[in-house]
């Protein structure tokens, strides 16, 4: 899940860099792109993403003026934040079938782990909807997906401006912390409800002879961030140079 919370800057990551999604090579590399139909239906693909996560975000500006209050917000827009992010997988088929030149498996890590967060653990322990920490990465993801799909569609249209390349490789360096920070702390607000109810957990005996602590599996997960986050926040910082002085660089001699 660190690894997803990095998708706002360097797909090949993944988030944050991010997943190197919908259109990331058309904007870095110059490799040969998709055909005609491919880029047609991508460009459709990230337009409907960007669409979808600035309905999210205006959905939470209305509720906070509404309300007055940023406590609970999440039940404001978990319609369309479990519709668009589960949208996501999507990303997982471009990568297998070709038409996004990126991992398979880091795609899917970086996706799964979202998705992971959204319906195995905020929808299916009530008690956390209404965790402030919840809000934390709701905000980090909708900011970071406008962003990234904006940036994807920009680039398969080879017209990416500088200020969206420019968030892309920046804005990572508040929301990436911010992302993760909501996520583990969700995590951990969830742990004792999980252990009271049980949840999803396997207990010896039965006849598969197989047993399964998801308590004990979510504590794994939060324990996971220590090595990953480290590794990618430094890499997306290194790719943000390399990128944006290569930018800069270009610039002098147009």
């Amino acid at each position: 899940m660190a690894a997803a919370a990095a998708t706002a800057a360097t797909k090949g990551n993944g988030a944050g860099g991010g997943r190197v999604g919908a259109g990331e090579a058309a904007g870095t590399r110059k490799k040969k792109g998709p055909g005609p139909l491919a880029t047609a239906y991508l460009v459709i693909y990230n337009v409907v993403m960007t669409a979808g996560w600035l309905v999210i975000a205006v959905g939470l500006v209305r509720a906070y003026l509404a309300k007055g209050s940023y406590h609970s917000l999440y039940y404001s827009i978990e319609k369309p934040l479990k519709f668009f992010q589960t949208g996501a997988l999507l990303e997982i088929l471009h990568c297998a079938i070709g038409i996004v030149p990126s991992s398979v498996v880091l795609t899917s890590f970086q996706v799964m782990s979202r998705v992971f967060l959204i319906w195995a653990v905020t929808h299916s322990v009530k008690e956390v909807q209404s965790e402030d920490s919840v809000l934390l990465f709701v905000i980090a993801w909708t900011i970071t997906e406008i962003i990234r799909y904006s940036f994807y569609t920009f680039s398969l249209l080879n017209h990416l401006p500088y200020l969206i390349k420019w968030a892309r490789y920046t804005l990572f360096i508040v929301l990436y912390p911010m992302g993760v920070s909501g996520e583990l702390l969700t995590i951990y607000a969830a742990l004792p409800f999980v252990r009271q109810a049980g949840l999803y957990s396997i207990s010896l005996p039965n006849k598969y002879n197989f047993s399964f602590d998801y308590h004990a599996f979510l504590i794994l997960v939060m324990i996971s961030y220590i090595p990953i986050f480290p590794q990618l926040y430094f890499h997306m910082i290194h790719q943000r140079r390399k990128i944006l002085s290569h930018t800069e660089e270009h610039k002098k001699f147009e």
